[in-house]
């Protein structure tokens, strides 16, 4: 685990669930920046791909190791204890569930080196604090500068 004072970043095994019956473990590099302090990144080294980034909410991680989160392409939802009627223990996994169109992957990771990453950018940046260095209005600004650059350069 690497840490800088504008950013968190870990590594963590995940196992990849092609389907019920075949699964494999890749590295998947965690990044947080106070630059963008709404948002994680996940990058998942999948063998003999490129790697590939998403960026999706940090609240929506931390909401997903007590429960199921996520109606978008995210969803994210801890793995059922089989035989627990706990519902104080924490799980010992956590399923992340991305999708693009009609096209799904699903990935297993151990609960706890989560929660270690989120904890460490909760030190960076505290839940509920992020709008002190989010700076929305000049982000819009630039995106629709760009955006509008683009359009008048294609047309």
């Amino acid at each position: 685990m690497r840490e800088s004072v504008q950013a968190v970043q870990a590594e963590v095994m995940m196992s990849f669930l092609v389907s019920e019956e075949l699964a494999f473990r890749i590295p998947v590099e965690l990044r947080y920046e106070s630059t963008d302090p709404y948002a994680v990144r996940l990058t998942f080294h999948l063998p003999g791909d490129a790697p590939v980034t998403w960026a999706f909410g940090r609240e929506l991680l931390v909401d997903g190791v007590n429960g199921a989160t996520g109606d978008g392409d995210v969803r994210v939802s801890p793995v059922e204890l089989s035989g627990s009627g706990s519902t104080t223990e924490l799980p010992g996994e956590v399923h992340i569930r991305l999708q693009v169109g009609t096209d799904q992957a699903l990935f297993r990771a151990g609960v706890a080196p989560i929660i270690a990453f989120l904890d460490r950018t909760d030190k960076l940046v505290p839940l509920g604090h992020e709008q002190a260095l989010a700076d929305f209005e000049a982000d819009l600004d630039e995106a629709l500068d760009r955006i509008l650059a683009e359009e008048q350069s294609a047309g």
